[in-house]
């Protein structure tokens, strides 16, 4: 019935003992991803867990910040007078495309700030609508997530039967 393999045994790199110990003398900041999946259960967002995704996530900030400025020198620097109309076209339509990907990306910021938040309440890794943990290797995959697997599932076929 379970789907995210819960049942199954544990992964072959969780019993590899220089994994399993690593993270007890390293800084969260410092600790691989292989090192993160290879704590105990029991250690589930633990300080040093939360220092690797806080630092995961403000990685990802800064990352995305500087490429906001560098999309406005571009932008600035490309509005030179064209007279051909399909070169014209061409320029518009790369800074359309420049300017959704910022847009995207200008979201991505908003549930960074707020993951970040999460972790300072205490409230990061838990599903919003079980409680439950999200699991290490959704929340490395997707530092954002607020959402179990399953949970996540659930309001993806809602959206798709109901259309919302």
């Amino acid at each position: 019935m379970n789907n995210l393999g819960l049942d199954s045994p544990k992964p072959s790199h969780k019993a590899d003992p220089k994994l399993a110990n690593a993270w007890k003398s390293k800084a969260g900041r410092d600790l691989s991803e292989a090192e993160l999946m290879a704590m105990p259960d029991s250690e589930y967002m633990n300080d040093k867990q939360l220092d690797f995704f806080r630092h995961k996530l403000q990685t990802l900030k800064d990352d995305l910040l500087s490429n906001a400025g560098e999309t406005t020198e571009h932008l600035r620097e490309d509005t030179s007078i064209v007279p051909d109309p399909a070169d014209r076209a061409t320029i518009e339509e790369e800074h359309a495309l420049e300017l959704r990907t910022r847009d995207r990306e200008r979201k991505l910021l908003k549930k960074i700030s707020q993951s970040l938040g999460r972790i300072e309440a205490g409230d990061y890794g838990f599903c919003d609508e079980t409680g439950e943990p999200i699991g290490l290797g959704r929340l490395i995959a997707r530092p954002t997530a607020t959402l179990s697997l399953e949970a996540q599932q659930r309001r993806e076929l809602k959206q798709k039967m109901f259309g919302d």
